[in-house]
C-alpha cells in the first residue's frame, strides 16, 4: 500500500506577480525550488491565507535569486500581488519508506528570503 505524505513546503511565500496572459503554473525562483527540492512541471498544492483559495497547478523555474512567485494563466484569479501563499508537493510512499521520513520545510520572510533553520533541525519519526 502506498501513502501520500508531504514531501516539500514552501511557507508564507509573497506572491510577486499575477500574469493571466501565460498557459498556466506557478513561477518560483530557481533558487527556491531547489531549497526545496521541487522540479519544473512538479504538481504542488497551493493554499493563499488572504483569501481562502486552495488550487493545484505546476512548478515553473524563475530567475535564480529573484524571489519572484508568479500566478499564471487562470491561477492569476486565484490571488494578487502581496498575498501570502503556502505552497505543497507531496509524495507517496510505501510502509517501508516511512520510517525517518520528514518534508522539508522552507519558510521565508516578506520578501521572499529565505529564514535560516536553527543550526540543528530535527525531522520527526513516524508511527
Amino acid at each position: 500500500m502506498l501513502r501520500c505524505f508531504l514531501r516539500s513546503k514552501i511557507h508564507m511565500a509573497t506572491v510577486t506577480e499575477s500574469n493571466l496572459a501565460y498557459e498556466g503554473s506557478i513561477t518560483i525562483d530557481k533558487e527556491i525550488m531547489d531549497l526545496a527540492g521541487m522540479l519544473p512541471y512538479e504538481q504542488v498544492m497551493i493554499s493563499n491565507l488572504n483569501n481562502g483559495e486552495r488550487f493545484e497547478t505546476y512548478v515553473i523555474p524563475g530567475r535564480h535569486g529573484s524571489r519572484e512567485f508568479c500566478l499564471n494563466g487562470p491561477t492569476a484569479r486565484k490571488g494578487i500581488v502581496g498575498d501570502r501563499i503556502i505552497i505543497f508537493s507531496y509524495c507517496y510512499m510505501a510502509e517501508h519508506e516511512i520510517e525517518g521520513f520528514g518534508p522539508e520545510i522552507i519558510k521565508l520572510d516578506g520578501s521572499n528570503n529565505p529564514i535560516k533553520p536553527p543550526a540543528r533541525q530535527i525531522k520527526q519519526k513516524r508511527r
